[in-house]
């Protein structure tokens, strides 16, 4: 059975902030346990593989568990013609709920651990080869979520979304962050996880940019077009899947 907009809209806003609170909360509990950097992104990266995975699993039968709006703008593009992704309306509902999710996520993680509840961040990361990092992440997740849809493959992605994440932490120069929703929430806290609000724009931009170079990378490797809910691939958000083995349409997210 469908779920109505509403509790759609409610699952992407409670999963990207519970997301956040695990990115967030990870980094202070990380940099309080260790003055090592590398123990400290191991540690921030393992909680967000687990935390994304379960997330995934959690919320994905309801609203697809996008928690990301390059990934519900890229889903809906790349469906736009076959209506196997969300309408415009349900992209006009869950950016911004993905957005005020992830504030109210890192606002949650520093409360969590006694720190104020809104400091901006004074991490600087506007440099050109982290924007760079950001292209790369955010492009590949791209194309790993609507690769597993055109596959078939979609109940794959609790873990092959959430392996995707924790591997980019490591080989991208941005420890990608690959999500504006998330982005933006994280410029709300002064701790490990956070970005300058002056790095916010560039680094969206750069994630936008991505994100069209996956729908591109897409195009090249599984063709135009988007299979029909005809094909068994895809089913609408939240909605009982018509065989064995399926499930809703983009079970996809990132940090």
């Amino acid at each position: 059975m469908t779920a109505s907009l509403g509790r759609r809209v409610a699952a992407e806003a409670l999963g990207t902030g519970l997301l956040v609170a695990v990115v967030v909360g990870s980094g202070i509990q990380a940099t309080e346990l260790s003055h090592d950097v590398g123990v400290q992104l191991l540690a921030n990266s393992l909680a967000t593989v687990f935390g994304l995975g379960v997330l995934i699993t959690l919320f994905g039968p309801v609203s697809g568990a996008h928690f990301n709006p390059a990934v519900t703008l890229a889903v809906w593009f790349a469906g736009r013609r076959t209506g196997t992704g969300p309408s415009l309306r349900e992209v006009a509902a869950y950016v911004p709920a993905q957005i005020a999710g992830a504030i109210g996520g890192a606002v949650l993680a520093d409360a969590m651990f006694g720190a104020p509840l809104v400091r901006f961040s004074g991490h600087d990361r506007s440099a050109g080869h982290l924007l760079l990092g950001e292209v790369v992440a955010t492009g590949a997740l791209i194309l790993l979520v609507l690769g597993l849809e055109r596959a078939g493959r979609a109940s794959l992605a609790p873990v092959a979304v959430a392996s995707y994440i924790g591997a980019a932490y490591w080989f991208t120069s941005s420890t990608s962050f690959a999500n504006p929703a998330v982005t933006v929430g994280r410029a709300f806290t002064d701790t490990f996880a956070g970005i300058a609000p002056a790095s916010v724009t560039p680094f969206v931009g750069a994630q936008l940019v991505g994100a069209v170079l996956g729908l591109a990378a897409v195009a090249v490797v599984y063709g135009r077009h988007a299979p029909t809910r005809a094909d068994g691939i895809a089913v609408p958000h939240g909605a009982s899947a018509p065989g064995p083995g399926l499930q809703p349409e983009a079970e996809l997210a990132s940090p």
